[in-house]
């Protein structure tokens, strides 16, 4: 896997301390307040896992599918529920765990349905933030790292459901992904 790879952005340590900060950031904003702590599968289940182990507070978990890249390098521009949310999230305070926003349009339906569904509260963690790539409105309160506006694989994101297992984020090799 590391020959697909152009280049590494973000080290294993790096992500680690990029976690740490965020964990313990989250813990302070929410003492005493119990959130749901919603992890976006499949690609921030990694990211969730490490975050969530650095909060010294009550909180529940929970996931949510949506998809809207079908396998591909590009949003297709349609948002599914591939798995809904199994705990009640009225007047709930929400953390909505991600591995990246890009275009907005996951972020925004899942923050959508959380507002319908008359959460209290929604704040957004994210590993990645891809400014660039925004089609609409999205912003997260919790940054690991911004992002140029390359194709990343690694630490939970995927090109063709592989990839993930990488220890770090980096760019793929764009002969990868190209003319499939």
């Amino acid at each position: 896997m590391d020959n697909d790879i152009e280049r590494v952005l973000y080290s294993e340590e790096t992500i680690k301390e990029a976690c740490q900060r965020l964990g313990h950031q989250m813990a302070h904003d929410y003492q005493d307040k119990n959130p749901i702590i919603v992890g976006v599968l499949k690609g921030a289940v990694l990211f969730m896992t490490d975050v969530i182990r650095e909060m010294d507070i009550l909180a529940e978990l929970d996931f949510i599918d949506v998809s809207s890249y079908n396998g591909g390098t590009a949003s297709s521009g349609e948002v599914k529920l591939v798995h809904d949310l199994s705990i009640d999230v009225a007047d709930r305070d929400i953390i909505l765990v991600e591995d990246i926003i890009d275009t907005g349009r996951t972020l925004k339906f899942m923050q959508d349905l959380l507002k319908e569904r008359h959460a209290h509260s929604i704040k957004v963690c994210t590993l990645l933030d891809k400014p660039s790539g925004r089609v609409v409105e999205a912003k997260a309160d919790y940054v690991g790292f911004i992002v140029p506006n390359e194709f990343v694989v690694g630490y939970g994101l995927d090109y063709g459901d592989q990839y993930r297992n990488l220890p770090y984020v980096g760019v793929l090799k764009p002969e990868i992904y190209e003319n499939k």
